[in-house]
């Protein structure tokens, strides 16, 4: 099957169902490229494919990676999925890309830069653009992991652009939240926020070889002393601090090793589900909140009278908090 030739009617979703779940690269692409759509009737054809994979969702293990530019994200990701896919899992990444501020469109180098990775059978890797979303993180990331997972891909890996709130965003979609920083902090924690090391279940200095290879133990000794200090997000889980060099490869099994541990340590005290339940409704209201501001901007009455609300609180006229409520009282008004 073409994904040029997916029905418009539900029984042809089924049929993309089935090519998903047998591994056809090609619909599980398009049906991703379906649910990121702006177009309201290919986006609802994807979720219609989506609702009938959803019972084959949830066995992969999830792994959000974030961290400043220049870390080694992509990296890291590439070295790490060479690792797992010879030890048998088959891994999707999700590589979420900045938007252009100019065109809105995605820079979508990660197949560039992860090139070893994307030639092998056992990967895919997704570019999305983050169209300016909170934190980096594209709207329809979740659903992009869930069609994965239903694809046969036993790992997915997340990549954020490590701006803004994407840690937080990130942290809501995953099992493991890995955060990568710099070699070489000197007697600071390089600015890096308490927030993030609270949500963190791993923090990896990257790029520990070479002349940095020293640098990089000094980092991850003051880094274990900061976490030592904070509380534990997890009762079941003390965050670890480790190094790793992409370059070379070390530090990458045990580094996995730990993902492992963490799972096993959360499944065994049902903490792990916990999490996926919660996490599950979180995303629910936070589509409803999105239908809302969607319904919201489209309503008639509210697009007759939100012209003359901006310009009379640009020119001071009004508060916004007064004009937010005349819009809302037009929302409610029919």
């Amino acid at each position: 099957m073409s994904p040029h030739d997916l029905p418009d009617a539900s029984s042809g979703s089924e049929a993309w169902c089935d090519a998903i779940r047998s591994g056809d690269r090609r619909a599980l692409a398009r049906t991703i490229t379906l649910i990121e759509s702006t177009r309201t009737d290919r986006a609802a054809l994807g979720q219609r494919v989506l609702e009938q994979l959803v019972p084959y969702t949830g066995a992969a293990q999830r792994v959000g990676v974030t961290g400043p530019p220049g870390v080694g994200k992509s990296s890291l990701i590439e070295t790490l999925g060479l690792h797992l896919i010879g030890r048998g899992h088959r891994v999707a990444v999700l590589a979420v890309d900045p938007s252009s501020p100019v065109s809105g469109g995605s820079i979508l180098g990660d197949k560039t830069r992860m090139e070893r990775l994307s030639q092998h059978e056992a990967a895919y890797i997704r570019p999305s653009p983050s169209g300016g979303s909170l934190g980096g993180v594209a709207q329809r990331t979740r659903e992009a992991l869930l069609v994965c997972e239903a694809a046969g891909f036993d790992v997915v890996l997340i990549e954020t652009v490590g701006i803004g709130q994407s840690e937080v965003s990130v942290a809501s979609m995953v099992d493991f939240f890995l955060v990568l920083i710099q070699p070489g902090a000197g007697d600071e924690l390089q600015g890096i926020k308490k927030g993030v090391l609270e949500l963190a279940d791993a923090l990896v200095v990257n790029k520990a070889d070479g002349d940095q290879e020293a640098a990089a133990a000094r980092s991850r000794a003051q880094h274990a002393q900061a976490v030592a200090l904070l509380r534990p997000g997890s009762e079941h889980w003390q965050p670890r601090v480790l190094t790793a060099s992409a370059h070379t490869g070390r530090g990458i099994a045990e580094l996995w090793d730990t993902v492992e541990a963490q799972r096993q340590a959360l499944e065994a005290s049902g903490e792990r589900q916990g999490r996926r339940r919660q996490q599950a409704r979180a995303w629910m209201w936070s589509l409803v909140e999105e239908g809302l501001l969607g319904a919201f901007r489209s309503d008639a009455a509210v697009a007759a009278a939100v012209e003359a609300a901006e310009a009379d609180v640009q020119s001071l006229k009004t508060t916004p908090a007064a004009a937010a409520r005349a819009l809302l009282d037009a929302f409610r008004s029919h």
